[in-house]
């Protein structure tokens, strides 16, 4: 697998939303990748301070949900620094102790060159590999992969329906999707003490800690800009997945969206 061109200047044509502005979806593209290079040495830092420190429990519940198995083919798109990818690699492999089989082989692609090689630095599992790669045009051949996640990715992309195209491209019939993101909690009691954390709290401690305030608060107007639940569910069925289903997560400040490429 190959990284993927770089954008050209000419604008796309398309807007696409960057925090609480709209922009050319290809700027957006350049946009996001800067705010990654900057976040990539304190990633595990932002997960904490976007989550509460919650973002551990919520990405173990994603990976129960997902059921990796021996044998199977995994991609971990917006795989940044590979902490799915390790629990998919280890649940495989306890899978394979208990009932045999084949090794399971897990791809962590991320469009951000840093984010993978902070991953790299962090160390892996035996069955892990990396690349560099655009969610929005998989370097991969259709029907290659038995399941397909994204963690805290998508709200990054600039097209989401191309990239949900693409997710059911590469997925093998059967093949399993799953997208852990933020959402929208269901409670206003919730929505309210979650913007005023996100809003208030994460961009100056991004500022104090990472030296870094204005990509924590593209990250929380990001959160903000995403569909709802119900929204995003309908998109996943329109780029062709079925029995699509949605948990929420601490009141529905994350969320998990599971569908099959029947």
């Amino acid at each position: 697998m190959t990284d993927t061109a770089p954008p050209t200047d000419k604008p796309s044509g398309k807007t696409s939303s960057f925090g609480f502005r709209d922009v050319d979806a290809k700027e957006k593209v350049r946009m996001v990748r800067g705010v990654f290079d900057s976040v990539a040495s304190n990633y595990d830092l932002m997960n904490d301070l976007m989550s509460a420190g919650v973002h551990r429990l919520w990405k173990d519940a994603a990976a129960a949900k997902l059921n990796p198995r021996p044998g199977e083919t995994i991609l971990d798109v917006a795989g940044g620094t590979g902490d799915m990818a390790r629990r998919y690699a280890k649940m495989a492999r306890a899978a394979q102790e208990r009932r045999g089989g084949e090794d399971a082989s897990v791809i962590v692609l991320d469009y951000n060159a840093e984010m993978i090689m902070a991953g790299v630095h962090k160390g892996g599992e035996p069955e892990m590999s990396w690349s560099v790669g655009d969610a929005m045009a998989l370097p991969l051949p259709d029907a290659s992969v038995d399941a397909y996640s994204i963690s805290f990715g998508i709200r990054n992309v600039a097209d989401i329906p191309v990239a949900l195209a693409e997710a059911r491209r590469v997925l093998k019939p059967g093949g399993r999707f799953l997208c852990l993101e933020f959402s929208r909690p269901t409670a206003s009691a919730i929505r309210k003490a979650y913007d005023a954390w996100s809003f208030h709290a994460i961009p100056r401690i991004g500022g104090w800690v990472a030296g870094d305030r204005d990509s924590y608060q593209y990250l929380v107007e990001s959160i903000r800009r995403f569909p709802d639940q119900a929204t995003f569910k309908s998109m996943i069925e329109a780029a062709g997945f079925s029995r699509v289903t949605v948990t929420n997560l601490s009141g529905g400040v994350a969320a998990i969206h599971h569908g099959w490429a029947i």
